[in-house]
């Protein structure tokens, strides 16, 4: 691209940066405070924009973008509100260890620390949960910064940065350099590593791998597959990792999750190795600290992490590898096959049969609406090989942990985060990125309520999402610890939705509304087969998730008991 003189201003020269490595698509909501970012984006008909309704909408849609990709999400909003919106994506690209750059305009540098309008000090606001939070000072430092940004995003536990650019920084002159920011070689592991790994390999009968998502890289996925099936170790997944190991192979031993069950939980315990790569082992992972033991696990821990400050950062590891898990789990793969082969398999068979009876479709009943647990099988059962099943956060989104069999290029797009509003932005970002797969947004009541203003996007574009929204016409989840914890106290959690379907064909897309069990099958067929988005409101059984016996709406114990949640419920 040549361009004028008059267009070799800082901001250009942030753009250029951008779009030197590999940056093609931003997220934004206009701002007064960034017209000068604005304007010269004009000049890059190479990086699509994408205009947003609310910011939060668009630095979700960023975190979805950087995990697909592996590059920062790029998300612009205005000072003040503006980055206080985006601040949810922030906090989920944190968590969910995707690369993200939030850029903000801020007031002239002549008003910075005066309580000018809008004004916020980022450090202090994104200190606690960003990798970098800079503010420019000079025209000619905003090149050099954006550099920098694309660089500590991407290192080590990939996470949110934040540039901050105050008005008058924004269309200086300034110089354009074309600096790539190159990646760093993979670490690999030191050679008395791995022949300490192989004596450890060849001692264990009982080994586990936890994969974490470090996998989901070029090459992660068969480098796991391949270190798995060569020593015959069974493969539990980190918390919402579960497209990157095939959860139909015999070696799969299901996920670590919020409703991992204690016969599983128990049954990875009794591990005598654990090699966890690539997972940082929060604390849904190891179910709160307790597994494996906090702080010296009662097994053999192998912990295996790019960033130095991961590994041994709540369990004393065994060996602690500093170093790429792809290529340590490729490297492990290359060892010849140790151990012995038939305890090895009675364990993994054993594990594998503990996963199926949990995985197992259960086939509910409600007389106040379409049990959610159904939508997901229908769903599993007629998916494309490629679909990409985009969550919002809630009860509904269940039974896809549990029951949905992802195999890949099946893909499992949900933060981990918890946040609600996740789903409809990650959908649009998914489609985006990968316009030939099938994409489905699933949502409740409550959470598309908060972003699925984004569908337009959907709809101008003419994104063939199937959005289905699960309408309990209560928030759901927290109605469920509720139950749990003060049955019969239900406060703030009934909801008055509206009709989605109308809103759906407002938007401009075909809708249908499901509120029988035997309408599911054909309208979830409907919707996958449709080339324009496609609309399902579900009218589903709040009974359905929360614990047997217990009126949905009254919560009254109509067992004069409580109990579990189903298991399909949690």
């Amino acid at each position: 691209m040549t361009l004028t003189s008059e267009t070799n201003t800082s901001a250009h020269a942030l753009l250029g940066i951008f779009a030197g490595n590999g940056i093609d698509r931003v997220f934004l909501v206009p701002g007064e405070s960034y017209l000068g970012v604005l304007d010269a984006l004009r000049d890059f008909p190479g990086i699509d924009v994408l205009t947003c309704r609310h910011e939060g909408g668009a630095s979700f849609m960023a975190c979805a973008d950087g995990r697909l990709t592996g590059r920062p999400g790029v998300v612009m909003v205005s000072r003040g509100p503006g980055a206080a919106n985006a601040a949810i994506g922030v906090h989920a690209a944190q968590q969910d260890g995707v690369p993200m750059i939030l850029l903000i305009g801020q007031v002239p540098r002549k008003d910075l620390r005066k309580e000018a309008f809008q004004e916020i000090d980022y450090q202090k606001m994104f200190g606690s949960i960003a990798k970098w939070v800079h503010e420019v000072a000079a025209p000619e430092d905003l090149a050099w910064a954006a550099l920098k940004a694309l660089r500590v995003a991407t290192s080590g536990t990939p996470g949110p940065v934040v540039l901050v650019v105050p008005e008058d920084v924004q269309q200086a002159p300034a110089p354009r350099p074309d600096w790539v920011a190159v990646p760093a070689s993979p670490t690999q592991p030191a050679p008395a590593t791995l022949e300490r790994m192989r004596a450890l390999l060849a001692a264990a009968s009982r080994p586990l791998i936890i994969a974490g998502g470090a996998f989901n890289a070029p090459g992660g996925r068969e480098a796991l597959r391949r270190l798995a099936e060569r020593h015959g170790i069974p493969v539990a997944v980190s918390f919402r990792q579960h497209d990157i190991f095939p959860n139909t192979h015999a070696l799969y031993a299901g996920d670590l999750d919020l409703a991992t069950q204690a016969a599983q939980v128990e049954a990875f315990d009794s591990s005598d190795l654990i090699l966890a790569l690539g997972t940082r082992l929060g604390d849904i992972t190891t179910q709160g600290y307790t597994f494996p033991a906090y702080p010296r696990p009662s097994q053999t821990l192998v912990h295996c992490h790019a960033d130095a400050g991961v590994v041994n950062q709540h369990f004393t590891a065994d060996v602690g590898i500093v170093a790429d898990p792809v290529a340590t789990a490729q490297a492990l793969g290359e060892l010849p096959a140790a151990g012995n082969g038939a305890a090895r398999g009675d364990w993994a068979a054993s594990l594998r049969a503990i996963r199926e009876r949990a995985a197992a479709w259960p086939s509910p009943s409600a007389d106040d609406g379409v049990p959610f647990v159904s939508v997901v099988r229908s769903l599993a059962d007629q998916a494309p090989a490629d679909v990409m099943v985009c969550l919002d956060a809630g009860t509904f989104a269940a039974p896809v942990y549990r029951h949905f069999p992802f195999v890949y290029p099946q893909r499992l797009m949900a933060s981990q985060s918890g946040a609600m509003g996740y789903g409809t932005p990650a959908a649009i970002a998914s489609q985006l990125r990968r316009p030939r797969s099938k994409v489905v947004c699933l949502a409740g009541d409550g959470g598309f309520m908060m972003t699925g203003n984004e569908m337009m996007a959907a709809a101008e574009r003419g994104l063939p999402i199937l959005f289905i929204v699960s309408n309990n016409n209560c928030y759901g989840s927290i109605r469920l610890h509720q139950a749990r914890t003060y049955p019969g106290r239900y406060v703030g959690t009934d909801l008055a939705s509206p009709d989605f379907t109308m809103i759906a064909r407002a938007f401009g897309m075909q809708t249908e509304h499901v509120t029988r069990p035997d309408q599911v099958t054909a309208a979830v067929a409907r919707g996958l087969a449709s080339t324009v988005p496609y609309f399902l409101e579900v009218k589903t059984s709040l009974a359905a998730i929360l614990p047997a016996g217990v009126d949905a709406r009254a919560g009254i114990d109509l067992l004069g008991r409580g109990g579990p949640a189903p298991v399909h419920s949690r």
